[in-house]
C-alpha cells in the first residue's frame, strides 16, 4: 500500500558519512560527498517508493542560503521535493548566550530579533531570486528557551506575521513548553503558522503538546523527532554516535507521531515529519519503521 501523498519524511540534514553503505552507495571523496549526495539521498527507494520526500537543513541555522546556494540543490533534487529550511537564528534569538561564536556580541540583546525585512532581505528573497519557490517547505523557526513572558512572545509573533507574504509557509519550534496554550495557539491560527511539534529533550512529549493546542493551527503540520525526553544534547549524540543503527526504540514517541499524522491526514492537512539521529540513532531505519507503522 502506498504512503498518502501528505505525508512526507525527511531527516534533519542529509550530510552524515555514517550512512555510507546504507543511503549512500555512490563513492565519494571527502571533499565531493557533502556537496554531492543530496541527489543519491532524493533518490533512495524504501518498498519500491521514494523514502525522502523532504529534508531539513539546518546549517540555514547558522546563516542564509545564498541564491547559488539553493541554484545548486535545484540541480540535485526531483520535482516533487521540499526542503524545509531553518530560519536563521539572528531573527530567533531575543539575546545572545554567553558563547564564544557570538563574540563581542555574547551577552548583548538581539536587534535583529524577529525583523521582518531582514528575514524578507537575506531569506525569501534568494528563495525568489533562485526559482526555488516550488521546493520550499515550510520554514522554521526555531526559538531556544527564553525569558520573555508568553505575552510578549506572543505579541512579537503576532506583528511579525503579519508583515509576512503569505505565499511561503510557516512553522514555530518553541522549546519554553509554558508557551503551549491559547494565546500562542491563536497568533498561529490567525497567520496560518503551524505549530512544531518537537521531540526535545525538555518539552512534553507529542501528545501533551497537541493536547495543549488543542488543534492543529494551519494547513499543514510539522513534527521533528530531535532527542529522547528527559536526554540532553550532549547524551543523545554521545548514545548515537556514529549514527549508523538504532541505538533505543522510543515506542511511545513513533505512536504518538503515526497518531498525529493520521489526526492530519484525516483532516486532509499536509504532514511533515523530519527525523534526527539523535532520537533513535540511525534517522532512515526511524522513518522506515514510522512508514510501516503508517501503511499498517
Amino acid at each position: 500500500m502506498s504512503l498518502s501523498p501528505l505525508v512526507r519524511f525527511g531527516t534533519s540534514t542529509w550530510t552524515y558519512e555514517g550512512w555510507q553503505g546504507q543511503i549512500y552507495l555512490k563513492p565519494y571523496t571527502k571533499t565531493t560527498f557533502a556537496r554531492e549526495c543530496l541527489g543519491e539521498y532524493c533518490q533512495y527507494l524504501y518498498n519500491g517508493e521514494p523514502c525522502f520526500r523532504t529534508v531539513g537543513n539546518d546549517a540555514t541555522f547558522y546563516r542564509p542560503p545564498t541564491t547559488q546556494q539553493l541554484r545548486k540543490y535545484l540541480n540535485q533534487i526531483p520535482e516533487d521535493f521540499e526542503m524545509c529550511f531553518k530560519v536563521w537564528e539572528e531573527l530567533t534569538i531575543p539575546s545572545y548566550a554567553k558563547h564564544p561564536r557570538y563574540g563581542s556580541k555574547a551577552g548583548q540583546s538581539n536587534p535583529h530579533f524577529l525583523d521582518a525585512k531582514l528575514f524578507h532581505d537575506l531569506v525569501l528573497i534568494p528563495h525568489r531570486d533562485a526559482q526555488f519557490e516550488p521546493h520550499t517547505g515550510p520554514f522554521l523557526f526555531e526559538f531556544q528557551r527564553h525569558g520573555m513572558s508568553s505575552q510578549e512572545f506572543c505579541s512579537r509573533l503576532d506583528t511579525f506575521f503579519s508583515q509576512l507574504p503569505k505565499d511561503f509557509r510557516y512553522a514555530v519550534e518553541i522549546r519554553n513548553a509554558g508557551l503551549l496554550g491559547p494565546e500562542y495557539r491563536q497568533v498561529l491560527e490567525r497567520h496560518g503558522v503551524a505549530h512544531v511539534y518537537n521531540h526535545w529533550s525538555y518539552m512534553p512529549s507529542l501528545a501533551d503538546q497537541h493536547q495543549r493546542m488543542e488543534s492543529f493551527t494551519a494547513p499543514f503540520t510539522v513534527l521533528r523527532l530531535l532527542t529522547p525526553l528527559k536526554m540532553s544534547y550532549e547524551e543523545a549524540k554521545k548514545r548515537a554516535e556514529p549514527y549508523n543503527k538504532i541505538v533505543g526504540e522510543l515506542p511511545e514517541m513513533r505512536r504518538d507521531t503515526v497518531d498525529l499524522v493520521k489526526k492530519a491526514m484525516a483532516e486532509k492537512r499536509q504532514a511533515y515529519v523530519i527525523v534526527n539521529n539523535r532520537s533513535e540513532g540511525n534517522a532512515p531505519l526511524t522513518i522506515q519503521a514510522l512508514m510501516n507503522a503508517l501503511q499498517e
